[in-house]
């Protein structure tokens, strides 16, 4: 985390030089989205003569969300400057403080610990939201909207045939398996922070280099995608996975749940500009029924076509916005 934060910072001072200087825009992949008509519970909100700028992060899911924001807007009549896939974590957030981003999707763990700079999380998923809330309004003029059901945070998965031979379902239930069956694929940032590879299992009684727990020979660092690959195969018992990522569900894994809340909760939320939302408060009302409604289900589903199916993340976000009622 200390490492994280610092990169955070020195990242965020390049962002900013570079912001101060430029005015042309960042340079972003928006790409074209398509607009409609509103519809539903969001028929007749009017954001005709409103200029309004919209940025993600450059990961799917990002970019999913940015997608819905930027169709619902411009279906509301908004003139829409799309700059979503901004590369980075610190990018997004310090275009956002600058003021050339005035929407963005943002997930509760992340602003608590990294950019609000706290040490630990708070275990109830609400009441990290009211925090990181009333922080970053106080601080940034900042407004999060109400938070979505979903939970992007950590876990580990098995495979469907380790699934069947274990029968585990809880992280609490690692033990079970075999010491020498006890193997990890993890990102090699995992392994390091303190959220991360290290503390989970000391929270769940199975210390790394310990001969109760894990020794570290039966730790395999691999990339990101490359671990639910290797998961699935068999490669590893256990792999890091992403809570929200569709890949668990295309590759017939299993999330364990986190039964002693160790891991932090990171719920999105819409995260809009202070004085903008002052101007249009229209907004709240117009993705009300889209926070609503993305579950981890939800959300993984989508991010399943873009990921397993090779689905661009504008026509999966309308057509998402359609099947709900919400555009036509």
């Amino acid at each position: 985390m200390r490492t994280k934060r610092l990169t955070l910072a020195i990242t965020t001072a390049v962002v900013a030089i570079a912001l101060s200087g430029c005015s042309i825009g960042l340079g972003t992949a928006g790409g074209f989205s398509r607009s409609g008509t509103l519809a539903g519970p969001v028929d007749g909100i009017d954001l005709d003569g409103a200029s309004l700028s919209v940025g993600s992060k450059n990961f799917t899911e990002q970019i999913l969300l940015g997608k819905m924001t930027v169709i619902l807007l411009k279906s509301a009549g908004a003139d829409v400057q799309d700059l979503t896939n901004i590369p980075g974590s610190a990018a997004a957030r310090e275009a956002q403080l600058a003021g050339q981003v005035e929407l963005g999707w943002e997930y509760t763990g992340t602003a608590w610990l990294t950019y609000l700079n706290n040490a630990k999380p708070i275990p109830d998923e609400r009441k990290q939201y009211i925090a990181t809330r009333d922080a970053d309004l106080r601080e940034n003029n900042l407004v999060w909207l109400p938070p979505t059901p979903m939970n992007d945070t950590y876990t580990m998965a098995i495979s469907a045939e380790s699934a069947k031979k274990y029968k585990i379902t809880k992280l609490s239930e690692m033990s079970k398996v075999p010491p020498a069956e006890r193997t990890f694929c993890v990102e090699s940032e995992f392994t390091n922070r303190p959220d991360g590879l290290k503390g989970m299992l000391e929270a769940y009684d199975l210390p790394l280099d310990s001969p109760k727990g894990i020794p570290r020979e039966n730790l395999r660092t691999l990339q990101t995608g490359a671990i639910y690959d290797a998961t699935a195969k068999g490669d590893c018992t256990f792999g890091e996975v992403f809570t929200t990522d569709g890949r668990i569900e295309a590759l017939d894994l299993t999330a364990l749940e986190d039964d002693r809340s160790f891991f932090p909760k990171y719920n999105a939320s819409l995260v809009v500009r202070q004085q903008v939302l002052e101007e249009h408060p229209e907004i709240e009302k117009l993705f009300a029924p889209v926070s609503e409604k993305l579950t981890n289900e939800v959300i993984a589903g989508l991010n399943a076509e873009v990921d397993v199916d090779g689905r661009e993340p504008s026509e999966v976000a309308w057509e998402w916005l359609c099947d709900e009622g919400l555009v036509r």
